[in-house]
């Protein structure tokens, strides 16, 4: 099964941002020694518990960093940007780096409202023309002039380049069918609601028009996944994620406890029922009972690649953790 990474850059208790971002780096590297395909930086904005608000920037001095592993944005958050300019960055982050750059599209804000409207200056934020947005940045990139007449007479620059593969990201139905009329990737966040829907990949497949930047429907489905060699080890280092995900749900946006205070963190018998509960969208285990989810998830949707986000406390675990699973799919 081919693997790959992705990474919010999450800023744990007692860390820094710079400590944050280097270490995502640091990931990367080890990443692709590793065989991971790809390594994704996600969009956050207003969360002191993330570092990730400018993917385009990180995945530069990633690319830089590496010679082979794809390095992308999941993703970028398109109602924040003209299209034009998304265009220009990631063709010329393709230029830099030829073949090894993907543009992945998020609909979503990635903020809070405070944030969304200081990323519109406080004109009422583009909720509803990401599709719009999308094809017009695609077709830009492609040195295609988009419908809308403003674009006529404006190249995006710089131009003749290899362009960047492009994805779409999402988790529902519709997503699925306009990441297959654009000729897109599909990637599926299944960490967001720890449920899959066979239908929704069967519309997108049959819905796949071949584009320049895809020629085949190609499926990711994204996991949050804490694996160690032992099941107790597993729930030790996957609590801290698990109190996060609960703060989230209630509006709550802290720091990411270590395993240590985690363990004397207050939970009621209705927190315990709620992590149990949300475990569907945070798989832990041992190498090989993850290796059997996955690969029972895999034929049930046949899918063509897992993206995992490991979220312990210490850098130190995480890439242990993408080593373990390398050795689990990659290298066997």
């Amino acid at each position: 099964m081919k693997l790959s990474i992705l990474d919010q850059a999450v800023v744990p208790k007692n860390t820094d941002a710079s400590e944050a971002l280097n270490n995502a780096v640091e990931l990367a590297i080890v990443g692709e020694e590793l065989g991971y395909e790809r390594i994704w930086l996600a969009e956050h904005h207003n969360n002191e518990g993330i570092a990730s608000s400018a993917p385009e920037i990180t995945m530069a001095h990633i690319a830089a960093k590496t010679k082979r592993i794809h390095v992308g944005s999941g993703g970028t958050m398109v109602m924040h940007y003209a299209p034009y300019k998304l265009a220009e960055t990631f063709k010329t982050l393709s230029a830099l780096s030829p073949g090894r750059v993907d543009f992945g599209a998020g609909r979503a804000p990635g903020g809070d409202h405070y944030s969304t409207m200081a990323l519109s200056e406080g004109r009422p934020p583009a909720y509803d023309s990401a599709y719009t947005k999308i094809r017009e940045a695609l077709a830009l990139m492609n040195d295609q002039m988009p419908e809308n007449p403003l674009y006529h007479n404006a190249f995006a620059v710089p131009l003749n380049v290899t362009l960047p593969t492009a994805w779409l990201l999402g988790s529902t139905g519709d997503s699925a069918y306009q990441a297959g009329r654009m000729g897109l990737g599909y990637s599926y966040a299944q960490f967001f609601t720890g449920k899959m829907e066979p239908d929704v990949f069967k519309r997108y497949r049959e819905s796949f028009s071949p584009s320049y930047f895809m020629e085949k429907p190609n499926i990711i489905v994204c996991y949050m996944i804490t694996v160690a060699e032992t099941i107790e080890e597993a729930e030790y280092e996957a609590l801290p994620a698990d109190i996060s995900r609960l703060n989230l749900m209630r509006g709550r946006l802290e720091q990411r406890l270590s395993p240590e205070e985690a363990q004397n963190y207050p939970l009621t018998e209705r927190d315990r029922l709620a992590i149990s509960e949300n475990r569907k969208a945070h798989l832990v285990g041992t190498p090989a009972m993850i290796k059997d989810m996955l690969e029972a998830e895999q034929d049930l949707h046949g899918f063509d690649e897992a993206m995992i986000l490991c979220p312990p406390y210490a850098q130190s675990k995480r890439l242990e953790m993408y080593r373990l699973l390398a050795d689990t799919f990659i290298t066997q």
